[in-house]
């Protein structure tokens, strides 16, 4: 395409656009927070990180937003396939519901999620009855970050599901392929990457959860402990420096995550498409 008819600028400009951006809202806090936390000098650091109260809230939070982002692979999924797949009075509805957590406020959402699931709520009630109680338990921590970040699996695979087409599918099945070969051989080497990509993208967004989270846990000490309320406990006691490390931890390991996704979907799709 002639250079002159692009509607937007060109790659210089527009990559110039872009990192200034990307430097003064992600880069610039980013940095000031490990300079902060580097200030602390390693012995004070590491003090700070391996304490057995922040050790236990970084466990608590890991295994619950493995748990939330493993369901959301499977619910997140499912839905979009529901989506994707079928034509129904209220789809569009439904459609929209999926976005529904990233517009509700999290403290909302905990609130509303607490209320639901507690011993006196429609949904605790019922489970109590069963012997299951979620509020106030780490079992609430993970339906608190399934719900904030189930979108992030649905709106990755959806996309996906929408190139691939029903006739494939179709002509297997009428050569006598069974339904879960179908979905072995052909649906699952597609929507794979995709569904990897929402889980991590979801794990990532669940580390960092806090207003829907807090109402919901309960917040006993080594039990139902998130990390992002011990940083909020830091700052509360105006010890920045401490706060600043336990985030970088979490900071760190998120993105060692989402570079580490990036590069396996990039290999991944390269060896699928013969590259």
């Amino acid at each position: 395409m002639n250079a002159s008819k692009r509607v937007l600028p060109g790659f210089g400009l527009s990559l110039g656009i872009s990192l200034f951006f990307i430097s003064l809202i992600i880069l610039l806090p980013i940095t000031g927070l490990f300079i902060r936390a580097a200030g602390m000098g390693w012995e004070q650091f590491w003090l700070v990180v391996s304490d057995p109260r922040v050790v236990a809230a970084y466990r608590i939070t890991g295994l619950a937003a493995l748990a939330a982002s493993l369901f959301n692979c499977g619910f997140g999924l499912l839905m979009a396939w529901v989506l994707v797949r079928y034509d129904f009075p209220g789809r569009r509805v439904l459609d929209a519901l999926m976005d529904l957590p990233f517009a509700l406020p999290t403290a909302v959402a905990g609130i509303t999620l607490a209320t639901l699931f507690a011993e006196s709520g429609w949904y605790g009630g019922w489970l109590a009855e069963l012997g299951i109680e979620v509020a106030y338990t780490p079992l609430g921590i993970i339906v608190a970050m399934a719900f904030t970040s189930v979108p992030f699996v649905v709106r990755t695979v959806q996309p996906v599901l929408e190139e691939l087409s029903p006739e494939d599918e179709e002509a297997a099945m009428s050569l006598g392929a069974s339904d879960f070969t179908v979905f072995r051989r052909i649906l699952l080497p597609a929507l794979w990457p995709a569904v990897v990509t929402g889980g991590a993208l979801s794990f990532a967004r669940s580390l960092g959860e806090y207003g829907a989270v807090i109402f919901i846990a309960g917040n006993s000490p080594y039990i139902s402990e998130v990390i992002s309320l011990m940083i909020f406990v830091r700052l509360e006691e105006y010890d920045f420096p401490a706060a600043s490390a336990i985030a970088a931890v979490v900071l760190t390991v998120s993105l060692l995550l989402l570079l580490g996704i990036n590069i396996w979907q990039e290999r991944y799709l390269k060896r699928l498409h013969g590259g």
